[in-house]
């Protein structure tokens, strides 16, 4: 399937712009008429390149020092964390090549969405009958393998068991790795404390002293089988650790890594009687993510939990971005990282009104592929919510987890991407939004992208530039007055559909649409201002121009007013109708990410301004060979 935004003529108004004539597409609220053209989008390749909690939030407090009791706890059953939908398990089928996210022409059946109800807190119900937890919340790597243990001490007390950890090796990981190392022997000096104090451990041990086995391997774009073989021993263990590398790929096979694990021990623990646990411990979504469903066929066949230490999910977004500083040169670099959606397919906008988002705004949920791995398995996934000093946006994300009771009516439907497409498809009310968000997704037409930064300082080329961002900006507010109409048009279907957050998806996305293009106005009235009135620099180090977003609004000369009917008093309507729309979602939607998306938004304002800056000239002349690292 495929959106056509058709456009008839475009009623063009001349704005100076320097030497150059360019033509400014008129907002929405004027009458627009434009070009023939259209725009075709492919339903599944949301993403370009690269890929893109138990049911309510489970508090773990942080616990950084070992055990000296142990107590138990029933584990692999629904209980209160943020996650995803308690919706029962469908079953499973291996995704067919043309679900793949990279396939450009796939036509797919789909349907309306029925988010269930939560189930009950859980008992340990045994081998079988357990449903995993898809969302506990911890403060730290600790206070997750100290839950990781007894995890491993439930199900030693019933079997012998063989742990698999499968520790991600990328780059993006360096900086949680030394605390992985410091916090793991916590795991194992209180398995030690249990075989001494546990009556039915302690008889199981005497009888096989090898009770329970460990793995320790690495895994990127392939497995790295740091053991090679299962071990007991607590220094084999320890420096097995010790020997995990970077890989340098950029990719994160989680899936073929979850897999190998079980082609290599599945078998065998099995002939021994023994419980297959694999831990895998990541901060990335993942890059196989389209093998998802056959890796969770192979994982309930072996009956493998798999519990993962992981990140939350950007919200409603594949990526986030870290930061990264070059040794040699000492300049740093945005890398990007998988880090989401939490949903099957992306329900936000990829779209900033100028370009692509580069935000990292936690969506309360962890990744949809492994929340929906563990939770498939009767495993855990841990969502470690604690601050990444490198990640782009972290004073902007939130200091707090969302709340149980704030979050427990926009929980993710966790099917298969294909039953989760077929279900939106027959719902008018979230295809359409499924339509906007294609629509206005740069990673699928690139065009969408306008310049922010690193305008020339000289006048000719900051025109060319210029000429270049107000072209692009006529076709992105033609798309987005195409959006805010098929959005206008359905808005009477929002009080009958049945979830919230499909509610809220639509709430904030219209609004933004409104304020996008107000921002995008002023963006362009900001260029043709600069241009008809240079700024004089202040600094002798500048050496380029900037667009820098302000919370007051540009009003636009008499030139701009005469050829686009749009004066200051206009602007200003509009601006209120988005303020307006923006106030409630925080009203209607509060303490969730769809609020705090929506406060920013009201916080950044929708004016422009052109700044002078500095740039070391080195990020334009990078030495010959010089790559950037695959975080």
């Amino acid at each position: 399937m495929a959106i056509k935004l058709k456009r008839e003529s475009i009623k063009a108004v001349l704005v100076s712009f320097g030497i150059h004539i360019v033509a400014l597409g008129s907002l929405a609220f004027v009458v627009q008429q434009v070009k023939e053209m259209e725009l075709i989008i492919p339903l599944e390749t949301v993403f370009d390149e690269e890929r893109v909690q138990e049911q309510f939030e489970q508090e773990i407090e942080k616990a950084t020092e070992v055990a000296t009791q142990m107590t138990y706890v029933a584990g692999g059953s629904v209980s209160g964390a943020v996650g995803g939908s308690g919706a029962p398990a469908v079953s499973q089928r291996a995704i067919e090549a043309s679900e793949s996210l990279k396939d450009a022409d796939i036509s797919v059946n789909v349907g309306v969405m029925d988010i269930n109800g939560i189930s009950d807190l859980g008992t340990d119900l045994g081998e079988g009958e357990v449903s995993g937890e898809v969302g506990a919340a911890v403060e730290g790597y600790g206070a997750a393998l100290s839950r990781v243990t007894q995890e491993i001490i439930r199900h030693m007390r019933q079997s012998k068991v063989m742990v698999v950890w499968l520790f991600d090796k990328s780059e993006s990981m360096s900086d949680d790795q030394k605390e992985i190392r410091d916090q793991f022997h916590k795991v194992y000096e209180e398995l030690g404390i249990v075989e001494k104090q546990d009556k039915d451990i302690k008889a199981a041990a005497a009888k096989d002293k090898e009770i329970l086995q460990t793995v320790i391997w690495g895994y990127g774009e392939k497995v790295d089988e740091i053991m090679k073989g299962p071990s007991s021993d607590l220094k084999d263990i320890r420096a097995a650790i010790d020997k995990i590398e970077k890989d340098p790929s950029g990719k994160e096979n989680t899936c073929m890594a979850i897999n190998y694990a079980i082609d290599k021990f599945g078998a065998q623990t099995r002939r021994q009687k023994r419980k297959l646990l694999i831990v895998l411990v990541t901060d990335e979504s993942g890059t196989d993510g389209q093998n998802i469903d056959s890796t969770i066929d192979k994982v309930k066949r072996y009956e493998t939990p798999v519990y993962i230490l992981g990140r939350e999910a950007v919200f409603g977004y594949p990526y986030a971005r870290i930061s990264w500083t070059d040794p040699k040169l000492g300049l740093s670099f945005w890398l990007q990282i998988d880090r989401g959606p939490e949903t099957a397919m992306p329900e936000a906008l990829q779209y900033d009104g100028l370009h692509a988002r580069h935000d990292s705004y936690s969506s309360g949920f962890g990744p949809y592929e492994q929340v929906r791995i563990a939770k498939e398995s009767g495993g855990i996934f841990f969502v470690l919510p604690g601050e990444e000093q490198n990640l782009i946006n972290q004073d902007a994300i939130d200091k707090r987890k969302f709340a149980f009771y704030d979050m427990k009516e926009y929980l993710p439907w966790l099917v298969s991407r294909r039953e989760y497409a077929e279900d939106r498809k027959k719902s008018k009310f979230r295809e359409t939004q499924w339509e906007v968000i294609s629509a206005l997704n740069p990673y699928l037409d690139p065009e969408l992208n306008i310049q922010e930064s690193h305008y020339p300082f000289a006048k000719p080329e900051f025109a060319a530039a210029g000429e270049v961002a107000f072209k692009k900006g006529v076709r992105a507010l033609a798309i987005m007055n195409e959006a805010e109409k098929r959005l206008s048009k359905i808005r009477p279907l929002r009080a009958a559909e049945e979830s919230t957050r499909w509610r809220a998806n639509y709430d904030l996305m219209h609004a933004q649409i409104l304020a996008y293009r107000v921002r995008l106005f002023q963006a362009l009235l900001a260029l043709d201002q600069h241009v008809k009135s240079p700024m004089t620099p202040k600094s002798k180090v500048s050496n380029e121009w900037h667009l820098q977003r302000t919370p007051k609004m540009l009003a636009p000369d008499a030139q701009v007013v005469k050829a686009t009917k749009i004066d200051m008093e206009e602007l200003k309507k509009q601006e209120q109708a988005a303020r307006d729309m923006l106030a409630e979602v925080v009203k209607n939607h509060p303490n969730t990410p769809w609020s705090n998306r929506a406060n920013f938004e009201l916080a950044y304002g929708f004016g422009f301004q052109v700044i002078e800056g500095f740039r070391d000239p080195r990020y334009r002349e990078l030495p010959k060979g010089f790559k950037l690292p695959n975080p």
